[in-house]
C-alpha cells in the first residue's frame, strides 16, 4: 500500500473525528487505526512518519505520534 494511500486513509479518520474537542479527536482517530488497521498498514503509517509525516494532518499526525509511542513503550 503506498504512503498516498496511507496518508489519504489516516487524514479521513482524523475528518470525521474533527467535530469534537481536539484531545478528543486524536483518541479517537488514534483507536480507530489500532483496533482496525492491518498491523502492515501500521508500519506503512509509522515508516511514512519517520520520514516526516508530509500530508497528515495536525489530527492524523498526532494520532500516528501516539501510535508510535504506544509502539515503542516498554510492556508493563
Amino acid at each position: 500500500m503506498s504512503h498516498d494511500t496511507i496518508v489519504r486513509m489516516a487524514n479521513q479518520i482524523a475528518r470525521f473525528f474533527a467535530s469534537r474537542a481536539e484531545p478528543e479527536a486524536i483518541a479517537g482517530t488514534w483507536d480507530h487505526i489500532a483496533k482496525f488497521w492491518d498491523p502492515r498498514m501500521r508500519t506503512a503509517l509509522l515508516a511514512h512518519l519517520a520520514a516526516g509525516g508530509e500530508g497528515l494532518t495536525p489530527i492524523a499526525r498526532a494520532a500516528a505520534e501516539r501510535l508510535r509511542q504506544k509502539a515503542t513503550a516498554p510492556a508493563a
